[in-house]
């Protein structure tokens, strides 16, 4: 079991009317949300814990939860409206403005933290910026890192931080924690000031950290070594929920190898770490190939 801890939200993402006005669409989305999502749709056993409202977008995000397979029983539900990020695309590449004051998933506080019996845990997204919620997902690391398996992906939105030095220093206590670290080069970039994963991997502990580079692929950094995966070719429609994707086809291939374990993600041999990122690749690669976080079945690898 997996339990994907993070922000859930609407995506309004740009469209054209059939009389060519500029519109945007509703979606569900959310970093962590897409992964939940992800790991579903690929069959495996995950639960979802964030802050859901009772709103009628809040009932979009539980029903594409179930839809995928995905136990949302962990979540707090609350009367406070859902998060909003508006959505501009340029070339393919997805910038956000978020509409997040007062909302469900910010106002998550400690007192809402679950129990778990988890094997593996993740955490990441917007999630991790602002209080209490940020506050609150820090809490529930530091609480099961200790007893379980825990990867984490930033997934840094600089627009979105308003207090950079606190962000900072929950980035710290957090990565430090970690086993598995899955960051794309600009955000190692933004957290450390150079893209060098081994450093970042010296200084957390972690076991393994993946480093993003987009179509140029990923590299899996290990104490024993560096090794790169390319990416899969495809028509990119729009990149958003990429990483999400590839985080859970990771998580979805080291379950299935049975490496998603304290004792199992310590003993992974490169040839596991390879065949987890290439999976990952495969599935995101399809994401990539269609509008919208819309990660794909199993059916359909």
């Amino acid at each position: 079991m997996i339990l994907c801890c993070g922000e859930a939200l609407i995506d309004m993402l740009p469209r054209q009317t059939t009389a060519g006005e500029a519109a945007f669409a509703p979606l569900a989305g959310g970093s962590v949300f897409n992964t939940a999502i992800a790991l579903g749709r690929l069959g495996t056993k995950v639960q979802f814990f964030s802050g859901l409202s009772s709103d009628l977008f809040g009932d979009v995000l539980r029903t594409q939860l179930a839809a995928s397979g995905v136990d949302s029983s962990p979540a707090a539900v609350s009367d406070r409206p859902t998060t909003l990020a508006f959505v501009t695309l340029t070339n393919g590449h997805a910038s956000y403005a978020f509409y997040d004051e007062n909302t469900a998933g910010r106002m998550l506080s400690e007192a809402d933290l679950p129990q778990t019996d988890a094997d593996a845990m993740f955490f990441g997204g917007i999630s991790l910026v602002v209080e209490p919620c940020g506050a609150a997902y820090e809490a529930l690391m530091l609480r099961e890192a200790p007893h379980r398996v825990t990867m984490i992906d930033p997934n840094i939105r600089p627009s979105f931080i308003t207090d950079e030095a606190s962000y900072r220093a929950r980035l710290t206590r957090m990565l430090g924690a970690a086993d598995i670290i899955k960051t794309s080069d600009e955000d190692l970039e933004w957290i450390t000031g150079d893209t060098d994963a081994k450093a970042l991997l010296d200084q957390t502990g972690a076991k393994v950290i993946l480093l993003t580079r987009g179509g140029d692929g990923v590299s899996i950094v290990t104490a024993q070594g560096t090794y790169d995966e390319p990416a899969v070719a495809a028509k990119v429609v729009d990149t958003v929920g990429a990483g999400d994707t590839f985080s859970a086809g990771f998580m979805a291939q080291l379950t299935k190898s049975g490496h998603l374990t304290k004792d199992g993600i310590a003993q992974a041999k490169e040839a596991d770490l390879r065949a987890a990122a290439a999976f990952g690749a495969k599935v995101a690669a399809i994401t990539v190939s269609r509008a919208g976080a819309n990660p794909p079945w199993a059916s359909e690898l």
